[in-house]
């Protein structure tokens, strides 16, 4: 069943947006009487009728909710350096998003070789992924700040930074993070963190943290950290 997502759903009927409308008259050629699911990123999943039908509104009765959520038990935060190639850091969000993440900001660093986002794209990625892999909650996506601004932002999680300094005293996920918690991972640019970066991190209180002994793309080690707190809280 096709699956369409609401936000601002309040009441038993709904209309699409436009963009929303459109991929549902023009794409998926639905009609009235046919079936979907909504859902509105924070916890709910209906079962809806279409009732009415224009290329630029779709009216939906709900029928039922089929399901309300149960927040994870854990929260999981990765603040993600932006790669030069877009296609990358929206194939970490698209996958991301489907194993379950909760928090993305993306970090400008010392040898970000890219400075500006658009974030409006990137949530039409994690949207698409939330609707497909039936995610109840939508991640969210920050504006982009520098690193040295996080830094500094009110942070109680497990705080951890993945870099690639051989030399430097560093621990697996597993040897530093319990089920259950709140954690921020910092993944960095192409380039690594810098020597400054790391040692202003770990002045904050980040763990340094190893994702292996190969060298990872920014968006697979972030991916990487994904999989492993996930894992951890399975």
């Amino acid at each position: 069943m096709h699956v369409f997502y609401t936000p601002d759903i309040d009441s038993d009927q709904y209309v699409l947006n436009d963009e929303e409308s459109r991929h549902c008259v023009k794409v998926l050629r639905l009609i009235i009487g046919a079936q979907v699911f909504l859902i509105d990123g924070k916890g709910g999943l209906y079962k809806a009728e279409i009732i009415s039908e224009t290329k630029r509104n779709v009216g939906l009765r709900v029928l039922e909710s089929t399901k309300e959520y149960q927040k994870r038990n854990h929260h999981l935060h990765i603040a993600v350096a932006p790669t030069k190639n877009i296609d990358r850091i929206e194939w970490f969000l698209e996958k991301a998003t489907e194993i379950g993440i909760d928090e993305i900001t993306p970090i400008i660093c010392d040898r970000s070789e890219r400075r500006v986002v658009k974030e409006d794209r990137l949530n039409k990625v994690i949207t698409a992924a939330v609707k497909q892999s039936l995610q109840a909650y939508h991640p969210v996506l920050n504006p982009q700040i520098n690193l040295s601004d996080f830094l500094n932002t009110p942070n109680d999680s497990n705080k951890m930074i993945a870099h690639c300094i051989s030399e430097a005293s560093r621990q697996y996920i597993d040897q530093v993070a319990l089920p259950k918690q709140r954690y921020t991972i910092l993944i960095g640019p192409e380039g690594d963190f810098t020597p400054d970066e790391i040692a202003l991190a770990l002045q904050f209180g980040y763990k340094p943290l190893t994702l292996g002994n190969t060298r990872l793309r920014t968006e697979t080690a972030a991916l990487e950290a994904c999989f492993e707190v996930n894992y951890i809280n399975r």
